[in-house]
């Protein structure tokens, strides 16, 4: 995912940590090894049994926890995953599959990418994903995208043409808004709708956002738990609702069917909307809905 740090929580005005994984502190310049998009070689043959180990591991545990919690978008895409090797996909062969049927291809780069670099790719339909995984004691939360959160979480919708087309319009916007000086509010609509969406699908909420699908904790949380409000998807409240990257979600945003997700931004003046709210008080996820 992108770098912006907009609404991190962070203890007593502490900077946010450096990237990790080789990504280089300096954003204005990609680290060694990386091109000038900051792409790398995957380098498939580097991973070791262990990597290939622990994807198995959290793909089967993941599987089995969003059966009927998971859009049925996300299952008919998980197939583009299932690749001749068992492991981490490989690029290469992954991208033949997941080209021929949205345009897409992943990228592999060594950690968090600039806000710039991350919607220059979304444009061109290249998703950027980590080189790198978790450790099997990290199985429940590590604070960057590993190739586990980047890829299954993202690739199977990003096989349909829903979210392929909702993703790429998201590029265009999001260099928009660095223009603008308005990043956080569309890193906003993002984050309630790629990473952390819900949808109804058949009279029940079910899971779309990537960072709860790749989750074994939130992908029940999100869905069963009384503690989070589960909001009716409006862009406005989504634009000033901050969030948290460090815990679940205090707030989900439902959109009425998955394939609705393009129709979210269409006929939207979002110039306009960024000046409209320039002056609106943010909304605390935790605040109950209305009031507001």
């Amino acid at each position: 995912m992108f770098k912006d740090v907009t609404d991190l929580n962070l203890p007593n005005g502490a900077a946010p940590h450096p990237e990790r994984h080789g990504a280089a502190r300096d954003p204005s310049a990609p680290p060694p090894g990386a091109a000038a998009d900051w792409t790398v070689p995957q380098r498939w043959e580097d991973f070791t049994t262990e990597d290939h180990a622990v994807w198995d591991l959290l793909f089967a545990r993941q599987q089995e926890a969003l059966a009927g919690r998971a859009v049925s978008a996300f299952a008919r895409g998980l197939d583009v995953l299932r690749l001749s090797r068992p492991g981490i996909p490989d690029f290469a062969e992954l991208n033949e599959r997941l080209s021929a049927r949205t345009g897409w291809t992943v990228v592999a780069v060594p950690g968090l990418v600039p806000d710039d670099v991350f919607f220059e790719h979304l444009r061109h339909r290249r998703f950027p994903a980590g080189n790198f995984i978790r450790r099997r004691d990290q199985l429940d939360y590590l604070e960057e995208p590993d190739v586990f959160h980047d890829v299954f979480g993202h690739v199977p919708l990003l096989a349909q043409p829903d979210m392929a087309e909702f993703m790429q319009h998201l590029g265009e916007l999001g260099l928009q808004a660095l223009e603008a000086g308005a990043l956080h509010r569309l890193a906003r609509l993002y984050w309630y709708t790629v990473e952390f969406g819900l949808a109804r699908e058949d009279g029940d909420l079910r899971i779309y956002g990537a960072g709860i699908v790749s989750s074994f904790g939130e992908s029940r949380f999100s869905l069963e738990s009384p503690e989070p409000h589960r909001v009716p998807f409006d862009l406005e409240r989504v634009m000033r609702t901050a969030y948290r990257t460090d815990s679940f979600q205090k707030s989900y945003f439902v959109i009425d069917r998955f394939e609705d997700l393009p129709a979210l931004m269409e006929n939207e003046d979002f110039p306009a909307l960024y000046e409209a709210l320039a002056d609106s008080a943010d909304i605390d996820p935790g605040d109950a809905p209305g009031g507001h």
